[in-house]
């Protein structure tokens, strides 16, 4: 019987000395209590810039046109444009990934064979429509949710959080509820329907219009660098920016095994990015090297298959 117990318990250790050497036990219990935490100051000056400017660059190729980055206002980028794919548009997104901490706490969340979902840029200029509270399960999740997290998120402050800059807004317990919220529990215009609102909104129409709070939000007031960990049934949003420029972050979004990831990782051509990272198992795994599933006519390939369901913390 003590044998039996003892596997799981060595993987559970490992994850969890993992959390206790890079001084997240305070941020462990705020994700078990809250559903979300805040790892501070988790990217260096010269990350974040050279994030910043990949991403400028990234939508400087999908608009045509240069942005303001300091000062662009409604009448030139307005509301938020979802940035993708962006894994491979520099290095500095690789070395994003495997930041030590952060991915500690999905480690406990999913898995060590949990599996990069997407990574992009919800790049927000001013006015638009508030990003409206949701929980990251996807459309197809049945309610109630399991209370396992099945998906989980690290968002990156790239520029100075707050509510006039655009902030990532965060519902503290919601994860225990295991549904999403109802349009009475989220951003709202009086007289007017949550998805006319949108509509209204993502058409231009409403760029000044006033939106009344969801009850129970926190705004995420914090840093560039900083980084906000959730469990994916965790009720988020963000405010409508009313500062000229630009707000930028970093979604890394995560997935155990078993669920469909957003990107398709495994087909994309990933040469460089396997040289650069030849001996780092845990960056191949993220990208879907130990995935056992998606075969065809060569049937499974059993050696993938090898470690479960015993020898990892999942």
């Amino acid at each position: 019987m003590s044998e039996v117990l003892e596997r799981p318990k060595t993987a559970l250790s490992r994850v969890m000395a993992d959390i206790h050497r890079l001084g997240l036990d305070e941020n462990l219990i705020e994700l078990e209590t809250r559903g979300f935490t805040v790892v501070k100051g988790v990217l260096s000056s010269d990350r974040i810039q050279r994030a910043k400017a990949a991403i400028a660059a990234r939508v400087e190729q999908l608009t045509g046109r240069k942005i303001d980055l300091e000062n662009a206002s409604a009448e030139i980028f307005a509301g938020m444009q979802y940035i993708a794919y962006l894994l491979y548009a520099d290095p500095v997104f690789e070395e994003i990934l495997m930041e030590q901490r952060p991915l500690a706490l999905v480690t406990y969340l999913l898995g060590e064979s949990a599996l990069l979902s997407s990574m992009g840029c919800h790049f927000r200029g001013p006015g638009g429509a508030p990003l409206m509270l949701h929980s990251d399960n996807g459309n197809g999740t049945p309610e109630p949710f399991s209370t396992i997290s099945y998906v989980a998120n690290v968002n990156y402050a790239l520029t100075p959080y707050s509510r006039e800059a655009g902030a990532l807004v965060m519902v503290p317990g919601s994860h225990k509820l295991l549904r999403q919220p109802t349009p009475a529990e989220n951003f709202r215009l009086e007289g007017m329907r949550a998805a006319e609102a949108l509509a209204k909104s993502r058409a231009g129409e409403i760029h000044d219009a006033q939106w009344s709070d969801p009850p129970g939000i926190v705004a995420m007031n914090i840093e560039p660098g900083d980084a906000v960990v959730w469990h994916g049934n965790t009720w988020h949003g963000s405010f409508k920016r009313t500062l000229p420029g630009i707000r930028f972050n970093l979604a890394a979004y995560f997935c155990r095994q078993f669920v469909q990831t957003q990107e398709n990782h495994r087909e994309a051509d990933t040469r460089a990015l396997t040289q650069r990272h030849d001996n780092d198992e845990r960056f191949k795994v993220l990208l879907g090297s130990r995935q056992p599933y998606g075969w065809q006519q060569e049937g499974p390939d059993y050696s993938l298959m090898a470690k479960y369901p015993r020898g990892i913390y999942d």
